[in-house]
């Protein structure tokens, strides 16, 4: 009888260690993995139990060694970046993630804040979570980037491009149309940028968003 029943007790351990091996192999399917070569701007990874987008990155090959991808990475909870450094071929936990319009309306204590573009719902943002915050104005659509395994908002992008107005800059230099020598301007965001000498105050411009560099002149 004694016999008997430890068979039964090993029969459910058993059992119950064969499912929950099951349960713990599907969780783990479901995280998907990317090569670090995969990574580009905008990729978002869980890394160290936080996720981080990538910023900037490049493909690198020290002398004799294997190629690396040096990295640029912003931690989206705190806006902290890092530069890390994977070998190629290195396997990273990818971050799910949706994208969907959203117009900036308007800045308050809480962030800035975005209407969803097909529900109308607004949510808060931290400015310091949208990449080329500083470019943006009110009206103006950009990505909002959610984690899709719990809604989560991880950060706002601008459009590559956008336009705006210049605020104040000193007088441009007639008949001079080099693009090589610059000056400051400050735009109607308040961000300084660098523009040709024959660019006037009250001019529109377009600009690059990821560094601010300037594109050309808009006729209005």
């Amino acid at each position: 009888m004694f016999f008997s029943l430890f068979a039964w007790v090993f029969h459910v351990f058993t059992v119950t260690l064969h499912r929950f091996s099951d349960y713990y192999n599907k969780i783990q399917d479901k995280q998907e993995m990317i090569n670090s070569q995969e990574i580009k701007i905008g990729t978002c990874i869980r890394m160290d139990g936080k996720v981080w987008v990538c910023i900037d990155f490049q493909h690198r090959k020290p002398g004799k060694g294997n190629t690396v991808m040096n990295t640029k990475l912003k931690n989206v909870a705190d806006g902290r970046v890092l530069e890390r450094t994977f070998q190629v071929g290195f396997k990273l936990e990818d971050v799910r993630v949706e994208r969907r319009p959203y117009q900036y309306l308007y800045e308050d204590a809480t962030g800035c804040i975005f209407m969803n573009q097909e529900t109308f719902e607004q949510v808060p943002i931290a400015k310091e979570n949208v990449t080329g915050g500083q470019y943006m104005k009110e009206g103006d659509v950009v990505e909002v980037v959610t984690d899709t395994t719990d809604g989560t908002i991880l950060l706002a992008e601008m459009p590559v491009k956008t336009t705006l107005k210049i605020a104040h800059s000193e007088p441009g230099v007639k008949g001079n149309t080099a693009t090589n020598a610059t000056k400051p301007a400050t735009l109607e965001t308040g961000a300084e940028v660098r523009v040709p000498l024959f660019v006037n105050e009250g001019e529109t411009i377009q600009i690059d968003t990821r560094d601010g560099s300037y594109l050309g002149r808009v006729s209005e």
